[in-house]
């Protein structure tokens, strides 16, 4: 049960990771939104972390 909670948390951060590289990649990216998925996946490496 609790490694299929880390696995759906590093999906989650895996999936966050490609939206800030997809992002950054754009001609104009939207740095907002960019930081805000970072604060994302940082809370999800901790939670990764603590489980």
């Amino acid at each position: 049960m609790e490694q299929s909670h880390v696995s759906a948390l590093q999906l989650k951060h895996a999936g966050i990771e490609r939206k800030i590289h997809e992002e950054l990649s754009r001609p104009m990216p939207d740095l907002a939104m960019v930081q805000s998925l970072k604060k994302q996946k940082l809370k999800l490496k901790e939670a990764i972390t603590h489980v």
